[in-house]
């Protein structure tokens, strides 16, 4: 199995700014992928497309983060929030299935057809990768999870032992500093 990062391109416009996800969104474009978005909504960006047309599957951890920030820009009820929406174009059928599973599906919008960014993200430079941490990739993968088994309860049957196993490993991850 590949554990391969997806790539993603990038293209802003205004308020907008379109990713591309192409192949696998797995635990290894997480970070990369949580780095991103957190730089984005920073700037100023309030509403994000998601360009999935060419993405095959989105694991658990990626989908984790995705919700975190899917919830991050729909923020709290007291309005702490950047305030913004966040489109799913062209997700395939697991990825559906995958959100809609997960109970995470509420969080976004998912569109169908061509959008105009084709060219532009066509165009666009792949994103580099940064290459974190055994420990930095671990406490991702923890904290996508914790996200996951809070936005439905439903999930924390599905992750409770992962979020254990995670757990313990970053603690002889961050005591071998």
């Amino acid at each position: 199995m590949s554990t391969s990062a997806a790539q993603m391109m990038v293209y802003v416009n205004g308020h907008l700014a379109c990713i591309r996800i192409c192949g696998r969104a797995n635990f290894t474009a997480s970070f990369d992928f949580r780095a991103l978005s957190d730089e984005l909504v920073a700037k100023g960006f309030t509403c994000f497309i998601l360009d999935v047309t060419d993405c095959l599957l989105m694991d658990s951890t990626f989908l984790g983060i995705l919700a975190g920030f899917g919830l991050k820009l729909a923020g709290p009820a007291n309005g702490d929030s950047p305030g913004g929406s966040i489109e799913i174009l062209n997700p395939n059928a697991r990825i559906s299935d995958s959100l809609e599973n997960l109970g995470i599906a509420h969080l976004f919008k998912m569109i169908r057809g061509n959008t105009t960014l084709a060219a532009e993200l066509a165009n666009a430079a792949p994103l580099p990768c940064a290459n974190p941490s055994k420990a930095d990739v671990t406490r991702t993968c923890f904290e996508a999870h914790q996200t996951l088994m809070s936005v439905d309860p439903a999930n924390v049957v599905k992750f409770k032992e992962v979020t254990q196993f995670l757990a313990e490993d970053l603690k002889k991850l961050d005591g071998s500093k």
